[in-house]
């Protein structure tokens, strides 16, 4: 099992199993993430300092998701 998602994910990078930066975690709530797929650099560092937010173009993933919770979250390639 992963780690669970928290609110220490906010900021991080998300990627795909190869890699792929698929965008930044801009909220945690409810063990699910919102990932902003383009953040602009101010909603990068907002995000970074713990300012979240959540946009119409974000995206949910939940933890049965993850292949794995460290610098960034890395999604498992069998979604």
């Amino acid at each position: 099992m992963t780690a669970p998602l928290t609110d220490d994910a906010v900021g991080k990078t998300v990627v795909d199993v190869e890699g792929k930066e698929l965008g930044i975690v801009s909220k945690v709530e409810n063990k699910r993430g919102y990932v902003d797929p383009n953040p602009s650099l101010a909603e990068q560092v907002l995000a970074s300092v713990g300012w979240e937010g959540e946009d119409k173009e974000d995206y949910v993933i939940t933890e049965d998701m993850l292949q794995r919770v460290d610098n960034e979250v890395v999604l498992r390639g069998e979604l």
